[in-house]
């Protein structure tokens, strides 16, 4: 049976060992100074299969993933159209698997199923192939999105009866509908964080937190951006209910001020806080608050993005700059590698209940390197990160067995 062997690999302890495993052929590395992690898992990504793989397919998406350390992905299901039924379901599997093909990039991946609050016999046709329920309490992008409390209320008696996870964008429709009115004159777009304002954020987490308490629903929570609702999911944590915390790369490394240099580059959902609430995403991750760091890796072009706001659509690319970004923050005292591990593998494979695999990332702790848009392996070939100098970057990733170097 080939072996890959890697030598003189250090491990998160810092020992120096060597370690094997089967591999489609016989491989050394020579590891002097690299380090070995768990590969990482992003459960939140937005590969624009299908309906816009203009800006990224499954293919280009695999590349930016290896590129960033990451083997497996979970994908959102806004698509156009959206994979709100069975056959769409089935239909959006053989072009991911097309389009992995051509690039020979294997990579793991599970689907998140839209509700739309009218589907829920599609979803339970489609529950032993999907990785949890995607509800919208407020349109992103696309269209998908439940606003009747009825519906929202089946939709958690139903996942909680079925042991399915509910991944929910909590901003308030109403609340962001009335701000829109509010600002519909203006094209500034750091006005965005305004319109999809804070309060539009706590008001549909504690609509989703009452929900979880009365119906025992496991709840994610994607991209929390403000201080008052980490405070609400800190205390429904307290109150045992089985709710979990994401944050993104982009609320951990930018602010609101970001919309000065970046302009519409900086337009997400929900939109990018103050530093105050910067600080208290960290706060969270140092006592233990935060599960989990997903992408919400939403590539668009860079003709789409410059667009006047607020035709310009919301979403960054982020698959390939999570990791080097942490490692940069480790290299500033802010994180510990372990910490890095369980946030972006651990509590997924922990929460998600995924099948133990043994995928590694190589990194360099002491590499430093410019994040540069040209660099990049998404489509869409652009950074918000472009211009950070970063020290610690992924150099091998092994996947299945493979290698894939980084360098090449």
């Amino acid at each position: 049976m080939p072996t890959v062997t890697i030598k003189n690999v250090k491990t998160l302890e810092g020992t120096v060992t060597t370690l094997q495993f089967e591999g489609p052929v016989d491989q050394v590395i020579e590891a002097d100074g690299l380090t070995a992690m768990p590969a990482l898992v992003d459960p939140h990504v937005h590969m624009r299969t299908p309906g816009g793989e203009f800006k990224e397919d499954f293919g280009t998406g695999a590349q930016a993933a290896i590129a960033g350390g990451v083997t497996t992905v979970f994908d959102m299901p806004n698509n156009e159209p959206p994979m709100t039924s069975f056959n769409r379901m089935e239909e959006k599997i053989r072009r991911i698997d097309q389009q992995l093909k051509r690039v020979d990039i294997p990579i793991r991946y599970s689907l998140f199923f839209g509700a739309d609050g009218k589907n829920i016999s599609e979803i339970q046709k489609a529950k032993r192939k999907i990785i949890g329920i995607k509800v919208f309490l407020g349109c992103s992008t696309g269209h998908l999105y439940v606003d009747d409390p009825k519906e929202l209320e089946r939709l958690f008696q139903f996942a909680a009866q079925e042991d399915i996870i509910i991944a929910v964008h909590a901003e308030s429709q109403k609340i962001i509908s009335d701000n829109q009115e509010l600002y519909k004159y203006s094209s500034d777009v750091r006005n965005h964080s305004l319109i999809r304002s804070r309060e539009a954020a706590i008001k549909a987490t504690e609509q989703v937190i009452e929900l979880a308490r009365e119906y025992s629903t496991q709840v994610y929570f994607c991209h929390v951006s403000t201080k008052e609702e980490l405070e609400l999911l800190k205390d429904a944590k307290q109150d045992e209910l089985l709710v979990y915390v994401e944050v993104t790369p982009q609320h951990l490394f930018l602010t609101d001020r970001d919309y000065d240099t970046l302009g519409t580059k900086a337009q997400m959902n929900p939109p990018l806080r103050t530093q105050e609430d910067h600080n208290a995403l960290w706060l969270a991750i140092d006592e233990d608050w935060i599960d989990t760091i997903g992408t919400d890796h939403a590539p668009h072009t860079l003709q789409e993005k410059a667009k006047p706001y607020p035709e310009s659509p919301s979403g960054m690319p982020g698959l390939e700059t999570r990791l080097p970004l942490l490692l940069n923050a480790y290299n500033q005292g802010r994180i510990s590698l372990n910490k890095i591990v369980e946030l972006t593998r651990s509590n997924i494979d922990s929460i998600f209940r995924l099948p133990s695999q043994q995928d590694l990332v190589l990194v360099d702790l002491n590499l430093k390197k410019e994040v540069r848009d040209q660099d990049q392996k998404t489509k869409c070939g652009w950074s918000p990160f472009a211009g950070r100098i970063l020290q610690g970057w992924p150099v091998y990733t092994i996947m299945k067995g493979r290698v894939y170097d980084l360098r090449s």
